[in-house]
């Protein structure tokens, strides 16, 4: 039985496919071994194909990195991330002089803006046990009246963004993280960037985890907006029924935004990522790390790289690492420092 609810099912690839206003939405996942005195893995290197280890070898990878995992500096123009650190810590440095080391539920949300320069690497801090990481980061467009604004370094701190849980009829818990966007009954969300999409109140933007206890029912509510589109990934679990319809495999599955949808969750604990917003509509030019609306202005924004580096690099070296204390912080551009425990 096809339900009315779902528009489409496709099992989850790497990236994850997403729907406008999202570009990109990719979710690393590895089981870093414990670390050495320069924070990299505590494990030979052998084998690996440094500076571009996408392979998984031994449930990890490399990425960009050479000594630490990670993504040593790179530019953007034209978007923004949101990066949500559900385990492990990222040191994050950028071209504004902004820092910051965050993990354990922080989100991270840059509007790259008219140009940035950022480097995201993974120090693994414990040397004496394993170093997992988990985390998603999400690609969402600019509109084209703000692809050129000032680029803006947000952080969001775990504690104060949103949580819900609804327990069931059977006293099965959902737990809701809401990053952007409000559900009935929580919190005020936390203010997005002021040029993101998500910012303006047309966009009916939201980004939410959702984590069910196995046999756990929970009901989506609909979207505000008729526009709105919606897409819910599945990725941990071993299957969900969806308004009514059974998914036994990880997949992300394009939804009607403008109807309630139940949730009954199957015998393992099941977790979701969900992805809505009013699409943006304009064309998409993109090569890399920038995403304009046309050919023009992506030849543009690489000679304007390539002439000023976006304001250039204040770092000691392409892949800066915060220090051995596990404490979470920020430094931002303007002078302003936060610090948590």
């Amino acid at each position: 039985m096809s339900s009315n609810a779902i528009l489409q099912v496709q099992p989850l690839g790497f990236p994850w496919e997403t729907i406008d206003p999202f570009l990109f939405c990719v979710y690393h996942d590895d089981a870093y071994p414990k670390g050495n005195a320069q924070f990299g893995p505590d494990a030979p290197l052998t084998g690996r194909n440094l500076g571009q280890d996408f392979a998984g070898k031994d449930g990890w990878r490399m990425y960009h990195g050479m000594t630490v995992p990670g993504f040593p500096s790179h530019p953007h123009r034209g978007f923004e991330t949101v990066t949500i650190v559900r385990k492990g810590l990222i040191d994050h440095s950028d071209s504004l002089g902004a820092a910051a080391r965050f993990g354990g539920g922080d989100v991270q949300w840059l509007t790259a803006g008219k140009g940035i320069v950022h480097s995201e690497m993974f120090p693994l801090l414990d040397a004496a046990a394993p170093n997992p990481l988990e985390l998603f980061q999400i690609w969402l467009n600019l509109p084209a009246r703000s692809k050129m604004a000032d680029p803006h370094f947000t952080m969001f701190w775990s504690e104060d963004i949103p949580h819900r849980v609804v327990h069931d009829e059977s006293g099965h818990v959902t737990e809701v993280v809401c990053i952007a966007g409000r559900l009935a009954e929580t919190s005020e969300p936390l203010a997005p960037p002021p040029d993101s999409w998500a910012a303006q109140a047309e966009s009916d933007l939201a980004i939410w985890t959702l984590k069910m206890a196995p046999g756990a029912r929970w009901t989506l509510p609909a979207a505000a907006n008729e526009a709105t589109r919606r897409k819910l990934y599945f990725f941990k679990g071993a299957s969900v029924q969806i308004d009514g319809q059974r998914v036994d495999h990880h997949a992300a599955i394009e939804l009607r935004a403008d109807q309630v949808v139940e949730l009954v969750n199957g015998d393992e604990t099941g977790e979701f990522l969900m992805l809505q917003g009013r699409p943006i509509g304009e064309p998409v030019a993109q090569y890399g790390p920038f995403v304009m609306n046309t050919e023009q202005e992506l030849k543009q924004a690489f000679a304007d790289y390539r002439e000023t580096e976006f304001g250039g690099w204040p770092w000691p070296d392409n892949a800066p690492v915060h220090g051995a204390k596990a404490e979470r912080f920020a430094r931002h551009a303007d002078g302003r420092v936060d610090t948590l425990p």
